[in-house]
């Protein structure tokens, strides 16, 4: 019999990151698509219909589990900092734990979240968590 939580939106993994002895923060990258290089007339109309597209970071952020009070309150924060014309259509989530004592310092936490900024650049996104402006958890990749 498993254990481990089912993270089948934002909250859910709210819940499960408060509930861990071990101290952590969570890293969080927001992302939007653009049209890759030499995209094809389909891939255009599939992007202008808001699908397909080479996912970009635009912004990151790491925080302890207590500082996000809901996946609303985050979308509501991350508006202050979106542009207009870059809207994130996914958030890649990961945490990055501590001990018991104490949490990542920062210099892990800075490292990690770079790594991960990285990752999305260069398409690995199977190590990490995805969710739609809904706080929907999504799966991403090949069908």
């Amino acid at each position: 019999m498993s254990t481990e939580p089912t993270i089948e939106h934002f909250d859910d993994l709210l819940r499960a990151a408060r509930d861990q002895r071990e101290h952590q923060r969570l890293l969080l990258v927001f992302a939007g698509a653009e049209l890759p290089p030499g995209a094809s007339a389909a891939q255009r109309e599939e992007f202008a219909r808001g699908e397909g597209g080479a996912l970009m970071p635009l912004m990151c952020v790491d925080k302890l589990p207590g500082e996000v009070q809901s996946f609303d309150a985050l979308v509501r924060e991350s508006g202050e900092y979106e542009l207009p014309d870059q809207p994130w259509r996914v958030l890649f989530a990961a945490a990055l734990m501590g001990t018991p004592a104490s949490g990542p310092s920062d210099a892990q936490t800075d490292a990690a979240l770079n790594r991960m900024v990285e990752s999305i650049k260069a398409g690995g996104v199977g190590g990490y968590l995805a969710f739609d402006r809904r706080g929907q958890a999504v799966q991403l990749g090949q069908a």
